[in-house]
């Protein structure tokens, strides 16, 4: 599904049209997604003016005033930016006119994602409310993740990809920081050391940084707002190159699962 880098690509793209741009219209054709859109969400946002959009974990937020649209893009969702009159495709569900003449229009084949409204001055809607720290943020450092690993059994690639403790670490992002860190996957969170865990830290923020850099990694369903690729996936060091040399020193890279997840690592660059 979109990471956080694919979400923070897709929130860079739209922000410069939706910025400013008052909401004129509301088209909801299929309002059956991963939460089924409130028949109420067309009247509360109409006429509104967007101020910002802001992103938390892998929700994107349109500001709205006294109104926060919140847009998670599932499996295979994409948002993008087309004229008003441009005729819907199938899985076309949701359009946004705008007074710019253009549209912002959800897509979402599988309909995993979901479009919700809520009021923040009651507080983050509950999808938001028990999310971690940003990893790119400043709340996420050495000391943070060192202690969040204290007397856990876990595997440390669980243990980051856990939204509860960090958010938007995805599949991918957890093998490659590992990777970089040297650090096994498989390994117990409480027996990550404090200099492993800043090492950790600073790897998780190079491999988001740079994918977001080169507009998020090529999933099979993911396209960038204006229908472009990725391209981080050229970048993948260990991910979904199981039984090819490792890039560094050569040893065959290994495949194993983790929390019911492919799990791909180096086992001479990653000794411990």
């Amino acid at each position: 599904m979109p990471e956080l880098p694919e979400v923070e690509t897709t929130r860079r793209g739209i922000e410069p049209h939706l910025t400013g741009r008052r909401i004129t219209g509301v088209v909801v054709r299929q309002p059956r997604l991963r939460w089924p859109i409130p028949d109420s969400l067309p009247r509360q946002i109409l006429e509104r003016r967007i101020h910002g959009v802001d992103r938390r974990g892998k929700y994107l937020l349109l500001d709205c005033g006294d109104i926060t649209l919140l847009v998670h893009l599932g499996m295979s969702g994409s948002l993008r930016i087309v004229e008003n009159d441009s005729p819907p495709r199938l899985h076309d569900h949701v359009d946004l006119a705008l007074d710019s003449g253009k549209t912002l229009r959800l897509h979402d084949p599988r309909r995993f994602g979901a479009l919700l409204c809520f009021d923040p001055r009651e507080g983050p809607h509950p999808l938001l409310a028990e999310l971690g720290p940003e990893p790119l943020g400043d709340q996420f450092d050495g000391d943070y993740l060192h202690r969040q690993t204290r007397r856990r059994r876990t595997a440390i690639k669980s243990l980051i990809m856990d939204s509860h403790v960090v958010v938007g670490v995805g599949n991918i992002y957890a093998s490659e920081s590992l990777f970089l860190a040297g650090i096994r996957p498989r390994r117990a969170a409480g027996r990550i050391t404090r200099a492993e865990a800043f090492r950790l830290v600073e790897a998780i923020r190079a491999v988001l940084t740079a994918s977001i850099e080169q507009g998020g990694t090529t999933l099979r369903d993911f396209v960038h707002e204006d229908g472009s690729h990725g391209y981080f996936s050229q970048q993948l060091r260990v991910y979904g190159r199981a039984g090819l040399p490792c890039l560094r020193c050569g040893t065959a890279i290994r495949q194993v699962v983790v929390g019911q997840r492919s799990t791909f690592y180096c086992p001479h660059c990653q000794e411990r």
